[in-house]
């Protein structure tokens, strides 16, 4: 009876021995176990959400280079909105015969651009000294004049308002938009004009108005 008592005894001490070490197993492997799941999980949904995170931060630098070129205006047509040069206009010239003669000068902007006449009267001269500079008249004028396409602008030129036959003879006149233009444009003119004292009227987009006429 004993003996059976000892074995018996022995054989729970085992079995109680046995689920002790299977969980002390159990616990020590968990952690490692997931660490290393989540390593692997990380791993393998790291490199899947890194293809979506750089797809996603490719759309974004996309979309903001568009916000950026929209705020800064790239893309945009250049020379709208801008104030006419004397180089950004083409400039023909006729011979007029109404208020004793003039020349009637029509602008127009070049191809592919749009731009304002924002100075109402042009600076017109006949050679390089004083005595050739015309004088405005105040006639006409619309401020600002849009030039874009077939539109036009004319501006009159009288080369003498005095009734003496004196005056210098020119074959071409001086045009810029503006007195301090650094580009101004000569013109030669359809017949050769005796000038003394000239004047000019302002831009006009009329040319009926664009006969200078002294008041």
């Amino acid at each position: 009876m004993r003996s059976r008592l000892a074995t018996r005894s022995a054989r729970l001490a085992l079995a109680a021995a046995a689920v002790t070490a299977l969980a002390v197993t159990s616990t020590a492997c968990s952690p490692d176990d997931a660490a290393d799941n989540s390593s692997s999980s990380a791993s393998s949904g790291g490199n899947g959400s890194g293809t979506s995170g750089s797809v996603s931060s490719n759309s974004a630098k996309s979309s903001d280079a568009t916000n950026k070129a929209a705020a800064s205006g790239e893309g945009e047509k250049s020379g709208y909105g801008q104030s006419c040069g004397t180089n950004d206009l083409n400039f023909t010239v006729t011979s007029e015969s109404q208020a004793g003669g003039y020349y009637l000068v029509t602008a127009k902007a070049k191809s592919g651009i749009t731009c304002y006449l924002d100075v109402n009267t042009p600076s017109v001269s006949f050679g390089s000294g004083a005595d050739g500079l015309a004088s405005p008249v105040g006639q006409g004028g619309e401020d600002p004049i849009k030039l874009t396409g077939s539109a036009v602008a004319y501006t009159g030129i009288s080369p003498k308002t005095t009734n003496t036959d004196g005056g210098k003879e020119f074959e071409n006149v001086i045009i810029a938009i503006t007195n301090d233009d650094p580009d101004p444009a000569e013109l030669k003119l359809p017949d050769t004009a005796v000038v003394d004292k000239p004047i000019v009227t302002n831009w006009a987009t009329n040319r009926a108005e664009a006969v200078p006429v002294i008041a």
